[in-house]
């Protein structure tokens, strides 16, 4: 089974973006993302450390939301 998180790009430096969920900061690989209109703000699935797909701030909020429900039912 694959996990991807969703994360804030912050910053985007070349094929790097710094990247921010829940309050954790990471630099991720754009690589697999080259075509895609990438900008500050977006949100971006990042699997094993490469953006795969960009996604809605709802659709990563709705991640969020579950991985907090996951982590709470099992505290």
């Amino acid at each position: 089974m694959c996990l991807a998180v969703p994360m804030r790009i912050n910053a985007i430096d070349g094929f790097v973006a710094t990247c921010e969920a829940c309050g954790i900061e990471r630099d991720v690989n754009l690589f697999m993302m080259q075509g895609e209109d990438l900008a500050i703000g977006d949100h971006v699935l990042i699997h094993v450390g490469y953006a795969i797909k960009k996604v809605s701030e709802e659709e990563a909020r709705l991640s969020w939301d579950a991985f907090d429900e996951i982590l709470s039912d099992n505290a």
